[in-house]
């Protein structure tokens, strides 16, 4: 019998939103090994899964700051969550959110131990509003231009969506589009080539084998293959994306025909 427990079987449900007997299948056929487990799933055709693996529940912000340093723009955006959407719309936590990008900004931190040190804390302010606050994560772009889009996903809360995106000069153009449309459709990379090798391999594989699953003919699957990874691509690089504004285009196809560089972006959604 393989090896698991219900807390394994509660975490891929949360990671998949698979039916409890699907994930128990999974599992037994994995021998316990969760991210064999969620890899079956995904080859088993669960529609979705991809956009909800490592989804969390909090609330909280994400707060933003943008500044001159050695001759280029640093973008700096950090999220900071809590319990409830009540704390996350209070004056306070807002202004929490303002402080801390501020010292991550001016010290440099990359990560939440790194601002900790740098001397931002939260313990007082949680014995004080009563709930858990923590920092969950730091990102940072540089470039000649940083553009930084916030989105509020109700009118009555801060921002629940942060983005940064790193251009040179003759991106400045084009940037705050480029950034709305990040905002909206959440690439992971931003192009082919910063794709991981072992996401790459493990997607052709999960292709493969799905195709073989549906049937399809031997000879047949190099070319349905390289198509589901062109589809792959198109999901999740932002080069390759349909652009918002006109999905007649990718977005490389807008950003070339500008004549700008996009050299990196940050996307943080609150508990995503």
């Amino acid at each position: 019998m393989a090896n698991y427990t219900a807390a394994d079987i509660k975490a891929l449900r949360e990671k998949t939103g698979a039916g409890m007997l699907d994930v128990k299948k999974a599992l037994d056929e994995a021998d316990g090994n969760a991210e064999k487990a969620l890899e079956i799933i995904r080859v088993k055709g669960l529609k979705g899964i991809a956009k909800r693996e490592g989804r969390a529940a909090s609330e909280g912000l994400v707060a933003a700051d943008v500044r001159e340093v050695d001759g280029q723009q640093v973008g700096t955006l950090v999220e900071i969550n809590c319990e409830t959407d009540f704390v996350a719309k209070n004056a306070k936590f807002v202004a929490l959110g303002e402080k801390a990008v501020a010292i991550a900004a001016s010290s440099g931190a990359t990560s939440p131990e790194d601002l900790e040190a740098a001397g931002f804390t939260l313990a007082d302010d949680a014995a004080a509003i009563g709930e858990k606050l923590q920092v969950r994560r730091i990102g940072r772009v540089a470039g000649e231009h940083v553009e930084v889009y916030l989105h509020r996903t109700s009118r009555d809360l801060p921002p629940q969506v942060g983005v940064l995106v790193a251009t040179d000069v003759a991106g400045a153009a084009v940037a705050h589009d480029v950034a709305m449309h990040i905002a909206a459709y959440s690439p992971l990379y931003l192009s082919r080539e910063d794709v991981p090798a072992e996401t790459l391999e493990s997607e052709r594989r999960i292709a493969e084998e799905t195709a073989r699953n549906e049937g399809k003919a031997e000879k047949a699957l190099p070319k349905i293959v390289e198509g589901r990874m062109n589809g792959f691509f198109k999901d999740n690089v932002l080069l390759d994306q349909a652009y918002a504004r006109d999905p007649k285009m990718s977005v490389g196809q807008v950003v070339a025909a500008s004549g700008a560089t996009v050299t990196g972006f940050v996307r943080f959604r609150v508990g995503a």
